[in-house]
Parts: C-alpha cells; sequence; structure tokens
C-alpha cells in the first residue's frame, strides 16, 4: 500500500477529503467557512489560516476533485464540476450557509458557486485570482502545473524542490506541501494530484466566467499579493473596475501564494466578513 501523509482531522463525505475544526458540528460560531485550494495544492494549504482564525470558528479546508485524497474523476474540471462538489460537501454536512474563500482556482469556484447558489452563500473572500488572467499568464501557469508531475527519492528532495519553486513560502508552509501533497509508489514519491486532472483544471480556467463574476449580490473581497505574477496589474485593474461595489485588497510581501505567506491577513479578512461589518469598497 502506497504511503501517504495525510493531514490532521481527515475527513470523507460526498467524495471529497476534508478538514474540519468543529466536526460535531456544535461549537464554532456559524456561519461555516469553507476553504478552497488552488490548482496542485490540497487542504492542508490552509493549516496557518485555520490557525489564525481560532477555535470560536468552523473551518472546513477542502481537499477539491482531482487533489489530494479526494476523488478523480476522468472528467469534470470546470467550475460545474468543482461547484457540484460544494453542494454536495454542503448538502452532506448540513450546511445551509457557508462564507467561501477560495485561492486561485478555488477563488474561480467560490465566485461561481456564489453565482449559481447565492442561497447557500454569505460572503465569498477570492484571493489571488480575477476572470480576466491573461492566456500568456494561463500558458504559463500550464506548463508550470505539468512541470510538477515528477517523482521524488525522498521528502528532503521534494522540500529542496518546492522551496526553489516557491521562493516566498515559509519554511513550515514548504514542509507541508512536501509532506500532505506526495504519496510513496515504488521507493519514490509522487504527486497525489495526476497529470490529467491537472490539465484539465487549467483548460477550465481558459473558459469565460467574468458574467459569473459580475453576478455575485453578496459581500465579495478580492484580495491580490502585491507581488504576483498571476493576477497582473492590468487584470487586476480590468477586475476592480467591473465590480467598484467589491472590498479590494493587496497583501504587501506575497506574491501568487498569499494564504501561506500571509495567513493573518486572510483570517483577518475572514474574521471581517463573520462580524459582518459593513463592506467598504476601500482597505
Amino acid at each position: 500500500m502506497p504511503a501517504t501523509a495525510e493531514a490532521p482531522n481527515s475527513r470523507y463525505a460526498a467524495g471529497l477529503a476534508y478538514s474540519d475544526t468543529h466536526p460535531d458540528g456544535t461549537a464554532g460560531s456559524p456561519p461555516a467557512v469553507i476553504l478552497l485550494h488552488g490548482t496542485s495544492a490540497n487542504h492542508a494549504v490552509w493549516a496557518p489560516v485555520v490557525q489564525h482564525l481560532g477555535a470560536e470558528v468552523r473551518a472546513i479546508a477542502v481537499d477539491q476533485r482531482g487533489h489530494g485524497h479526494s476523488h478523480k474523476p476522468s472528467s469534470g474540471y470546470d467550475a460545474a464540476g468543482y461547484g457540484s462538489d460544494v453542494l454536495s460537501l454542503m448538502d452532506a454536512l448540513g450546511l445551509e450557509r457557508a462564507v467561501l474563500v477560495g485561492h486561485s482556482l478555488g477563488a474561480r469556484n467560490a465566485w461561481t458557486f456564489a453565482a449559481e447558489h447565492p442561497d447557500r452563500v454569505v460572503g465569498v473572500i477570492a484571493v489571488d485570482y480575477v476572470p480576466f488572467v491573461e492566456a500568456v499568464v494561463l500558458d504559463a501557469l500550464e506548463t508550470r502545473v505539468a512541470a510538477g508531475d515528477q517523482s521524488f527519492t525522498s521528502q528532503q528532495e521534494i522540500r529542496d524542490y518546492l522551496a526553489a519553486r516557491y521562493p516566498l513560502l515559509p519554511a513550515d508552509a514548504v514542509a507541508r506541501r512536501a509532506a500532505q501533497g506526495y504519496e510513496e509508489r515504488g521507493g519514490r514519491w509522487s504527486p497525489l494530484a495526476p497529470a490529467d486532472a491537472l490539465a484539465q483544471t487549467v483548460t477550465g480556467l481558459r473558459s469565460p466566467h467574468a458574467d459569473e463574476f459580475d453576478a455575485v449580490q453578496l459581500p465579495f473581497t478580492l484580495v491580490r499579493g502585491a507581488d504576483s505574477e498571476l493576477v497582473t496589474e492590468d487584470a487586476w485593474a480590468t477586475a476592480r473596475r467591473r465590480r467598484p461595489d467589491a472590498r479590494w485588497l493587496e497583501a504587501a510581501d506575497a506574491d501568487h501564494y498569499v494564504p501561506e505567506e500571509q495567513p493573518a491577513f486572510i483570517a483577518s479578512e475572514i474574521m471581517r466578513l463573520l462580524q459582518a461589518r459593513p463592506i467598504d469598497p476601500t482597505p
């Protein structure tokens, strides 16, 4: 049997692996917060944010389809497929409504779900993704994702590779990605996320989703890493012109991976939304 390193508090429902800080559903202040990771990641990357949220918040971090220990269907890696999983998980857990927080791929999935199911969502925080990411940037993402499909001889070799790949990630985040994102097969460590699922996921990101972005009529916060290469300043400005009513923030000392590089910043925005403070378009 392959060796895997699973995150603490791993649970399974509706074909999805997830962690839940209050699995009995009785503790924590409603509504729950559902955390959706980016392409090639898994629910464990949210651990620093969850820690900053504290015990009073019910935080549910999900391995999205094709990632981590969740189901890996042969197709369905578009917004509709990912959204159907969120709906199924909420139904399985008896959640009427939730705050959706998504990073990159997870951001796209959060706002498209909110547009389709506004009655199930309290508010959305979208981190470092907008509908206007340029084709050339997605080309680079496709190449980068494909380059990650390789095996390693040890956890140390994985950590060395990831540290070079993600230069701004703290050491604990690198170690977490190494431990939680790979499994041992025949003496070598390979990614849990299969290459075909990731390729289909990037293809899905190329589909238009600005209409859903415009349709969100809920508290809507968008965060960009100040040094992000995925969300360019032009893409950010275009999105901001489309939604002047939303809350727009930039996280200093962060590139694309804001939840791992600035977890306290993301946690503070989640708490702000949970406490139902007025949504001001300016920081």
